[in-house]
């Protein structure tokens, strides 16, 4: 084994006795390293780093491939061997995924016909930054767990069949720059709690089910100078019952009001005119003379108590 290690020395067995050799002789052979170059250094090097995958990174791919269906097998190097080292420095043996220092740092998953759920395992991917699953065939809510993606800029789950409300906690990712949820079965109110994304530059949740109206800080001025809103109506158009600043006024709103007070005042004019014709007939009908003469009656009263001259 030692000469396996220490090529240029000698086995103890073959060694001449130190008395034999020159000092000399002797320090060189006792000092002379072990024969590792620096290229075998720098290819073992790789092999270091991919095995320091990390833990949480496999969970949260692993997890993600079990919830979703993929018709179309674009998802193919998805395995459990590729999840235990799926990054290698800035290199990523996963289809659609980007690795920044080993970690997974994007998932690019557009327009690959996708069915299923997001998992709330997504969660654990820690460093990730871009999450695009927009143009598939998802359905299910969105994971509340997403507000864990603490460094999350850009959510794109556009164009999917998503339904549920939007989770207010994603809210607590605060370098959140864009927020697409366009195209989705989303329903009830838009969460306040968007309004405190100080980083959000583009929001786009319309074609949805929201109702209730606008958050006003969503739709404020970005400044007080600025006379432009924070989000124009594109972002909010395609929701029946979503209402407010800067959306148009909704006719339907304003028309069933309307009407309402309409009905209200023609009820309460027909009941005045009939309540009137009803009082108006029973007087005519009280001072209606009986028959035979009601005249000669009034006149002999009349006369009875006028004297003659």
């Amino acid at each position: 084994m030692a000469a396996l290690l220490f090529p240029h020395t000698a086995s103890p067995a073959t060694m001449s006795p130190p008395s034999m050799l020159s000092p000399a002789t002797f320090r060189r052979c006792r000092r002379r390293p072990p024969n590792f170059s620096p290229a075998a250094f720098i290819l073992l090097l790789p092999v270091l780093i991919i095995v320091a995958a990390d833990p949480d990174d496999q969970a949260c791919l692993s997890n993600l491939r079990a919830s979703l269906e993929d018709p179309e097998n674009s998802l193919h190097n998805w395995t459990k061997s590729t999840f235990r080292y799926p990054c290698n420095g800035f290199t990523s043996y996963l289809d659609g995924a980007t690795c920044n220092n080993g970690r997974i740092y994007k998932l690019l998953l557009p327009g690959r016909s996708l069915r299923g759920s997001i998992s709330p395992f997504l969660s654990n991917c820690t460093n990730l930054q871009t999450l695009d699953m927009s143009s598939n065939s998802l359905t299910g809510a969105i994971p509340p767990d997403l507000s864990s993606l603490l460094n999350l800029a850009i959510l794109n789950l556009s164009a999917n069949l998503l339904s549920g409300q939007i989770p207010p906690q994603i809210a607590l990712c605060a370098y959140l720059n864009v927020i697409d949820l366009h195209s989705n079965y989303l329903s009830g109110h838009i969460p306040d709690q968007l309004s405190l994304l100080a980083r959000l530059s583009a929001l786009d949740v319309s074609y949805n089910r929201l109702e209730g109206p606008i958050p006003v800080l969503l739709a404020n001025r970005t400044g007080a100078a600025s006379r432009m809103p924070r989000f124009n109506a594109s972002s909010f158009v395609g929701n029946k019952d979503l209402f407010g600043f800067p959306l148009p006024p909704m006719r339907g709103r304003g028309l069933s009001v309307l009407a309402i007070v309409g009905i209200g005042f023609g009820s309460g004019m027909l009941s005045l005119v009939l309540s009137f014709t009803a009082v108006c007939i029973w007087l005519r009908a009280t001072e209606r003379p009986p028959a035979g003469g009601m005249l000669n009656g009034e006149d002999g009263k009349i006369s009875h108590h006028v004297p003659d001259y």
